[in-house]
């Protein structure tokens, strides 16, 4: 059978084909310790759980969900974006429930872009933003986040050929893979030129509340007039241990909203409603869990960074996400070179930063979702190795 030309192009998803290298190295008796994929170590709050337990023994739960998602998941979403940010949302026409924001941002190019429209996709980024375009048909101009820019968008480096032609710019702050903040002139500039092009802004915030120091990251939809040209996607699987979970939200201008509703009403039938219930528990529940989170991610951090840095790794401290973001030591060709002989020798992976794109090459993305017990002993065994001697 012939496949269609679309998955013959596409390329295997970065973290699968990770998993499958770390499970065969395990089944070969390799102790692996990961720092890939940035899943939470840590379970779901038991106040979420046993919310959960409730609405599942509800036999209301048990029918095919709103399509939209309950009006009572969005009306939470609304209140936590009002509480956390000062936005007033309408959660009728403004939020949508998602299956996870990454069916969100792979499903909304499907909205607006047609064969041959441009998409703004930034490099490195999240890999989910590319190939979302691509399968809907479009063409993308990558944006290099670079090191001396704070990794933010370089808007002046774009060309007025491609702000012409972009139906659709992706952002992610705070960034993955790089863990870099976007500031609120920066966003202003973004929204005074996709009014300028009449383009779309795609803003992932799944890390919105996995930040390490004082600032807080901020909301797209905070800045004067990104309603008018944007859509903001979240999650709660990174700020409540809920990656299983599988429970997200968009929010925004509503003709976006409305857009993306109606692809999803084709395409699923919304999030379990139990699911849901456990979403409100989290949204409306003390943050105290979270801030619990992000103590624990400082510490992992501050050990882990020191610990690079005495091996004479330079490996700076991430401000928010859970991801560090490192260049590889002057002898290493790249970071895909220096992720094998690391992997090879001492069983300790991290992730090669060509997988976010050609930006990455020469960085490694090491994620806080690692025990402090396995940290010291991964710290251990590349002191030990030929790499860092």
């Amino acid at each position: 059978m012939q496949q269609a030309d679309r998955i013959k192009n596409l390329p295997p998803y970065l973290f699968a084909e990770i998993d499958k290298m770390i499970n065969k190295a395990k089944q070969e008796g390799v102790d692996v310790i990961s720092f890939g994929v940035g899943d939470p170590d840590q379970p779901t709050p038991e106040h979420i759980v046993e919310s959960m337990i409730e609405a599942v023994r509800d036999p209301s739960t048990h029918s095919y969900p709103s399509y939209e998602g309950l009006l009572s998941y969005r009306e939470a979403v609304a209140d936590w974006y009002q509480k956390r940010f000062g936005v007033e949302l309408d959660p009728e026409d403004e939020v949508v429930s998602l299956i996870g924001s990454k069916e969100g941002i792979a499903h909304f190019p499907f909205c607006y872009i047609n064969p041959g429209d441009l998409a703004l996709i930034p490099d490195p980024g999240y890999p989910v933003y590319k190939t979302a375009v691509l399968l809907a048909g479009g063409e993308v101009e990558m944006l290099p986040l670079k090191k001396e820019n704070n990794y933010l968008v370089e808007l002046d480096e774009i060309s007025p050929a491609n702000l012409k032609r972009a139906k659709l710019l992706y952002l992610n702050y705070p960034n993955n893979p790089t863990a870099a903040l976007a500031t609120r002139e920066f966003f202003q500039r973004v929204v005074a030129l996709a009014k300028e092009y009449d383009f779309i802004v795609a803003h992932d915030s799944a890390y919105s509340e996995v930040y390490l120091e004082e600032e807080k990251p901020l909301s797209f939809l905070e800045i004067a007039g990104a309603r008018e040209v944007g859509i903001e996607f979240g999650s709660l699987s990174k700020s409540f241990n809920m990656t299983g979970w599988r429970c997200g939200w968009a929010v925004g201008n509503e003709n976006l909203i409305e857009s993306l509703g109606r692809i999803k009403t084709n395409i699923d039938s919304g999030i379990f409603e139990a699911v849901q219930k456990a979403g409100i528990t989290a949204l409306t529940s003390e943050k105290t869990a979270a801030e619990e989170m992000r103590q624990l991610y400082r510490q992992r951090r501050d050990r882990l960074v020191a610990g690079l840095q005495d091996l004479g790794w330079k490996v700076p401290p991430n401000q928010a996400s859970f991801y560090i973001w490192a260049e590889v030591p002057p002898a290493c060709e790249n970071g895909e070179e220096f992720s094998r002989k690391v992997f090879q020798e001492t069983g300790v992976f991290f992730t090669p930063g060509i997988g976010y794109g050609q930006q990455g090459d020469k960085f490694v993305r090491l994620a806080l979702t690692v025990s402090q017990e396995r940290t010291e002993e991964a710290l251990e065994r590349l002191s030990n190795s030929s790499i860092f001697n």
